[in-house]
């Protein structure tokens, strides 16, 4: 290589001259630019040092929601397709079935511990539930049940089936741990984790100073909600959860902006006027004929969460003929259902709902404006529903 010295340069032609001129200069431009690329890069990356702690704890709280799941008309029309054998008139084989196609451990989310299934044999869709209830599991007891399910040209109830099962009939319960239980039948378990919402709470500014909170309430729905009773009024209320997601997109109704309907599950709520928070005001009439997960929280009560004589003793104060004939659960002494707690309204059409906003607007300094939540209440300007609940539920299996 040969160095070229300023003395070379100045012997040199004017047209050398002018193009190592252009040269040094280029030189000179590129060495500056990669002094500030090099600051740049150095700064970029005491940034990113800087930065990581706070880019580390955001991924750790809010991990990437995943995509949402298909489903495909070709799928279930070849499950309609499938020949299947299953002796659907024996209740121990269906139980079998119903196990067997199980993974070994499952979530059964609905507080009054249903585990809901539901699958198609000879053309026709059957519904049904696996349900460890609180007062008989502990004893080796599990609930099992099944039905051709409803349909809107068809409402009747044909061919239903319920059975207790219990070690007599081959079926072992275990409890393993607190809200956790392994069903055996043959060679297949499974364990069966319930719903634990012992540390839900509603916050303090979501409860009235007359209110009593009872216990959270986890839906089929998948909605959550705060069972409430005011102990002056003597009313329930279902209050939406609001501290976790809500699993519906709730529309404002464009005749009265305070009712909101979730257009997933026609859940329809009002927006409190004294309080933040949203009450149930209806659920859609359709949805309780055909017992689908959206008739309502009326049969999904926190039985595991209730503290002593807390809910007996609600209930008896807002009906005070059930006094010796229920449970501390509310359920009737003959076996026949349990008490219904049902303040919402079963509506046909959203305009049914204009009734609620007309008492709460035109009550709002009252005593009894919480009365205007609550259908059938003992009060002459609560509004009615178009078809009055029986007093007792007994939920579909």
């Amino acid at each position: 290589m040969r160095w070229t010295t300023a003395y070379d340069t100045l012997q040199a032609p004017a047209s050398a001259r002018r193009a190592h001129e252009r040269s040094r200069r280029l030189r000179t431009a590129a060495a500056e630019l990669g002094s500030v690329l090099r600051a740049g890069v150095r700064l970029r990356c005491l940034l990113l040092l800087a930065l990581t702690p706070a880019f580390a704890m955001g991924s750790a709280e809010a991990q990437p929601a995943a995509r949402p799941q298909l489903h495909t008309n070709e799928a279930y029309v070849e499950e309609a397709l499938r020949a299947s054998s299953l002796d659907i008139t024996d209740p121990l084989a269906v139980f079998a079935f119903v196990l067997d196609s199980l993974p070994a451990r499952v979530k059964v989310y609905p507080t009054e511990n249903y585990y809901y299934f539901w699958f198609l044999h000879d053309g026709t869709r059957y519904a049904g539930s696996i349900r460890l209830d609180a007062l008989g599991r502990d004893e080796g007891k599990v609930e099992f049940g099944f039905y051709p399910d409803l349909t809107e040209w068809s409402d009747e109830v044909k061919g239903d089936t319920y059975v207790v099962l219990d070690a007599s009939r081959g079926v072992t319960v275990e409890r393993l741990e607190p809200l956790v239980y392994r069903i055996t039948y043959g060679a297949r378990s499974v364990v069966f984790a319930l719903n634990d919402l012992s540390q839900v709470k509603p916050p303090a500014a979501a409860l009235g100073p007359d209110e009593k909170f009872l216990g959270p309430i986890f839906d089929e729905s998948a909605i959550r909600f705060f069972l409430v009773f005011n102990a002056r009024l003597k009313i329930f209320h279902f209050v939406l959860d609001e501290t976790v997601p809500v699993a519906d997109q709730l529309v404002a109704y464009d005749r009265a902006d305070r009712i909101l309907i979730g257009r997933r599950t026609g859940f329809a709520f009002y927006r409190d006027h004294r309080l933040e928070r949203k009450i149930l005001i209806g659920a859609w009439e359709g949805n309780s004929r055909l017992n689908t997960y959206f008739d309502g929280p009326f049969d999904q009560l926190p039985e595991n969460f209730i503290e002593g004589e807390a809910l007996r003793e609600a209930m008896i104060a807002a009906d005070p003929s059930v006094k010796g004939q229920i449970d501390r659960l509310g359920h009737f002494a003959d076996d026949q259902g349990r008490y219904l707690i049902n303040p919402y309204m079963l509506y046909r059409k959203v305009a049914d709902l204009l009734s609620i906003d007309k008492c709460a607007t035109g009550r709002l300094r009252a005593p009894s404006y919480y009365r205007c939540f609550v259908v059938d209440a003992d009060d002459d300007a609560a509004p009615r529903e178009p078809a009055s609940p029986p007093s007792r539920s007994r939920k579909r299996r």
